[in-house]
């Protein structure tokens, strides 16, 4: 595969989620738990969880991480969108991470294809992060979005 996209191998052959995020993982490329950590407090590198509020809540984000729903992403990306949010107009490293690296992987191709210059997302995700014992903060339980 060449990054861009899936390709079925026949037309009748519709694509599968690993074949998408194996795809996006080629596009994007990605980075370890480890090498994450030591750009935690970069101010070149802004660290954009994009799973759903309840995940983030009940286990806790990157500290200083953004949280950006994986479903408003494109939304919060474009400039024209009315939801649009200016942290995606830094030029800074955006690092995604969800639970496992697969919404992730997706969430950073399509924001690669959006015109962010720099990404990549964070291999094993936030499960990963928490094997290798990393710190987590935990938001305001009422908290919607941070961004």
């Amino acid at each position: 595969m060449n990054g861009a996209s899936y390709i079925p191998r026949n037309a009748n052959e519709p694509a599968k989620v690993a074949d998408l995020v194996k795809s996006a993982d080629d596009a994007v490329g990605n980075i370890s738990p480890t090498d994450a950590h030591k750009r935690l407090t970069d101010d070149a590198v802004r660290f954009i969880d994009v799973r759903d509020i309840r995940e983030l809540t009940k286990t806790g984000r990157i500290p200083g991480a953004k949280h950006c729903p994986r479903g408003m992403l494109e939304f919060w990306i474009d400039p024209q969108s009315p939801y649009h949010k200016t942290l995606f107009t830094e030029d800074v490293q955006f690092i995604f991470y969800c639970a496992s690296g697969w919404r992730s992987a997706l969430a950073a191709q399509t924001g690669k294809q959006m015109g962010l210059a720099d990404v990549t997302h964070l291999k094993g995700g936030i499960t990963a992060w928490l094997d290798e014992d990393r710190p987590v903060e935990f938001p305001d339980k009422n908290l919607r979005s941070n961004t």
